[in-house]
């Protein structure tokens, strides 16, 4: 059984994330490159990002995964409190988050370190929201961007 892309878009809205979110960070990223940047080609971006399947096996993963945390129903509790605590030596969820950056390239690598390291828009809001965990989530959407960047990148 594969995921669509209504699921994806469903999973995100689920974690309080809407595509326009994830756009307006592409397009602050790609902006002071491409000046005649639209947030309609941001958006049209990040839906191209949505429909990959890598991109929606990861976002199922880390919803997933985030959930469990959330809902105190891992059974590996060790892991449990790692996730909840979302600790600094843990790197999964990057890696998760960078499965994504891989298919879009090295400016989508380079991009996701910078948004991960200044946590922008709503990966900020994600990041910081306490009373929920977001530990795969704000990586994950990070990721989105930075990938919808980089796509617009190679296509200008």
């Amino acid at each position: 059984m594969d995921v669509s892309y209504e699921q994806v878009v469903d999973i995100l809205k689920s974690e309080r994330v809407e595509i326009e979110d994830i756009a307006k960070l592409a397009y602050d990223l790609q902006k002071p490159y491409i000046p005649d940047l639209t947030l309609k080609e941001a958006i049209d971006s990040v839906k191209c990002v949505l429909s990959k399947r890598e991109v929606m096996n990861a976002i199922m993963v880390g919803a997933e995964l985030d959930s469990s945390a959330r809902e105190n129903r891992m059974k590996n509790k060790t892991l449990q409190a790692i996730i909840e605590e979302d600790a600094g030596l843990f790197g999964v969820d990057e890696i998760v988050a960078l499965s994504i950056c891989n298919v879009y390239g090295s400016i989508a690598l380079t991009n996701f370190g910078y948004i991960d390291k200044i946590k922008p828009g709503i990966i900020g809001v994600l990041n910081g929201d306490q009373s929920r965990c977001n530990v795969f989530m704000d990586d994950i959407v990070g990721a989105i961007a930075a990938s919808a960047a980089s796509r617009l990148a190679h296509r200008h």
